[in-house]
C-alpha cells in the first residue's frame, strides 16, 4: 500500500474527521462526545499551531484514509513528563473504523507515518504516548520499532511512553527513511 499526506484543512475536513473520531472504535481518541463544530476548534487550534500539524495520510486515489498528528514534545502533550532528546517528535495516529478491513492495513499505515517522520534529517526518535489500556497499538507500535520506556500521568489518561529511533524502525520493518 502506498499512501501520499496533505496538510489537514480543518474547515473542508471537519465532517471526516468527525465521524472518525467519534466513532466507538476511536475511544482512545477521547473525543466521543465532540460535535462537527468542535472538531472544527480542534483542528483550526492545531492548524495554527507551530508546534503540532494534523495531516491526512491518501491512497492511491487521494481519498483521505487516516489521519496523523505530529508535534514538538518540548512544547506539546509530553512538557515535563520525560527528557526529550533533539531530534525527537511525537506522533498520533488513527485509522478510521470501517466494515470492510483490509488485512495489513493499520501496519502499513504506521509505517508509512514513520517513515515519512524520518525523512526528515532532523527527526531521529518518535515519540508516543498511547493509553496504557491500548494494547492493541501496544503490539503495533512494538512491530515497527518502538521500545516501551515507562507508563507515565498525562492529565487524560495513563499512558506508555514508547520510543522509536531510525535504526530501530528500519531492524524491524526494512523500511530505509
Amino acid at each position: 500500500m502506498t499512501f501520499t499526506f496533505r496538510p489537514l484543512d480543518p474547515l473542508r475536513d471537519a465532517e471526516l474527521l468527525h465521524s472518525w473520531v467519534t466513532h466507538p472504535k476511536a475511544v482512545y481518541w477521547m473525543m466521543q462526545d465532540a460535535s462537527p463544530a468542535d472538531v472544527e476548534r480542534v483542528y483550526t487550534d492545531i492548524a495554527t499551531d507551530p508546534h503540532h500539524h494534523a495531516l491526512l495520510g491518501l491512497d492511491e486515489d487521494g481519498t483521505p484514509v487516516f489521519l496523523m498528528e505530529k508535534y514538538d514534545p518540548v512544547h506539546r502533550e509530553l512538557v515535563g513528563l520525560y527528557e526529550p532528546l533533539p531530534g525527537d517528535v511525537g506522533m498520533h495516529f488513527l485509522t478510521p473504523a470501517t466494515d470492510t478491513p483490509v488485512h495489513g492495513f493499520t501496519r502499513a499505515v504506521i509505517t508509512a507515518v514513520l517513515a515519512h517522520l524520518f525523512e526528515d534529517p532532523a527527526t531521529s526518535r518518535v515519540v508516543v504516548e498511547p493509553d496504557v489500556a491500548n494494547t492493541a497499538v501496544h503490539a503495533l507500535n512494538e512491530a515497527v520499532g518502538f521500545a516501551a520506556a515507562r507508563e507515565i500521568e498525562k492529565p487524560e489518561k495513563r499512558a506508555l511512553l514508547s520510543f522509536c529511533t531510525r535504526e530501530r524502525f528500519l531492524a524491524a520493518t526494512g523500511v530505509a527513511a
